[in-house]
């Protein structure tokens, strides 16, 4: 009885995911495409492809109550308690945010690559070495010495950058350290 009260709510929920997965394909192809020929790292590619899944997750879990008949206002009261428990809950780590909104930045317009040396002009703890890995939330540069610092995404944005030396070690070099 409930399956066929709700047949052709499913039926278009199956188009809709069948959809939306035809999308997600197409786009991470797009973007790993334009992000191989602009010599991004493979690690950044995942990490903008798996913003794209998620996101699409969410439009997906947005779109299906209103196929099966929710009403717009029992959506709103519900969104708008789970909403201001993530706010609370967000606001506590608003820094966490910060780097993975920097981390997506840095993948469309960071002018930096893995292999690069540079230098970054923090008053406090200037730095200069190779950029080893660009992640979510931290960049990982390895200093002449050999130490590993990872230094947060936020503060690559903030901070002046000099490029010192363009493709300073290849790929293989990276992994052997």
């Amino acid at each position: 009885m409930f399956f066929e009260t709700y047949k052709n709510a499913f039926i278009i929920t199956g188009f809709l995911l069948l959809f939306l997965l035809v999308a997600r394909f197409i786009i991470t192809t797009l973007i790993t495409k334009i992000s191989r020929k602009n010599g991004i790292n493979l690690a950044r590619i995942h990490l903008i492809n798996r913003y794209v899944s998620v996101t699409l997750f969410i439009l997906a879990m947005l779109i299906i109550p209103f196929i099966f008949g929710t009403q717009l206002h029992d959506l709103v009261v519900v969104f708008s308690s789970v909403f201001a428990v993530i706010g609370i809950g967000l606001f506590a780590i608003w820094s966490i945010l910060s780097n993975i909104t920097s981390g997506i930045i840095m993948f469309v317009s960071f002018p930096y690559k893995v292999g690069d040396k540079i230098q970054i002009h923090d008053k406090d703890f200037p730095l200069e070495g190779i950029i080893e890995d660009i992640r979510a939330f931290q960049l990982h540069l390895r200093l002449e010495n050999g130490d590993l610092v990872t230094y947060p995404n936020n503060l690559m944005l903030q901070r002046a950058v000099t490029l010192i030396e363009k493709d300073a070690i290849d790929d293989d070099s990276i992994d052997a350290i």
